[in-house]
């Protein structure tokens, strides 16, 4: 299923230099060590959502972890709930764990048998997929499988807020800038 989105090819529309010299996209205020993207010399970019997608990026790998967070914790069950075949899902696991996302718990030692949990960088993915089952609840699937309510008693709806001010962070309200010069909090 495909729909519109009006953003560029690959859902990231770029950040341009405005008339008169302005960078980001005009929402916010103009800074001298500001970086256009679009205008970046062509070559690959480094970048920690590709470096994170060698991770995380393949579909076993997060529906793994899903269910994970779910409660799920027996390689059996989660075979069951993910549909992956035993031989790529041991492959997935093997891959999380050494990247730190899972630990393995071993819970029966004849036969050896394992439960697999969430290690902190795990548990530190549980909003990133929150917002990916929302996206793929809008744009993905005719309906969604599944609704999650606050402890409040209101449905969740994420809602990305700057930390420092409060206000919506939305692509035209970013200024990407050097890492080396981002300024630290007052």
């Amino acid at each position: 299923m495909t729909k519109d989105t009006g953003m560029e090819a690959g859902g990231v529309a770029a950040v341009s230099s405005g008339a008169g010299g302005t960078t980001g996209t005009g929402a916010g205020p103009t800074r001298p060590d500001a970086m256009v993207m679009a205008a970046q010399p062509l070559a690959v970019r480094p970048c920690s959502i590709a470096a994170a997608l060698e991770v995380v990026g393949e579909r076993w790998a997060l529906v793994a972890l899903r269910e994970m967070a779910y409660g799920v914790h027996t390689f059996a069950r989660i075979a069951g709930y993910t549909g992956a075949s035993r031989d790529i899902l041991a492959d997935r696991l093997r891959k999380l764990e050494a990247a730190g996302l899972i630990e393995r718990r071993q819970y029966s030692e004849h036969p050896p048998r394992y439960e697999y949990h969430l290690a902190q960088a795990g548990r530190e993915l549980f909003p990133v997929m929150l917002a990916l089952r929302e996206w793929g609840d809008k744009w993905a699937v005719d309906a969604p499988s599944v609704a999650f309510e606050h402890t409040c008693g209101h449905s969740v709806e994420l809602d990305l807020r700057c930390g420092h001010c409060a206000q919506p962070v939305t692509r035209e309200s970013l200024t990407p800038v050097r890492p080396e010069r981002v300024p630290e909090e007052a």
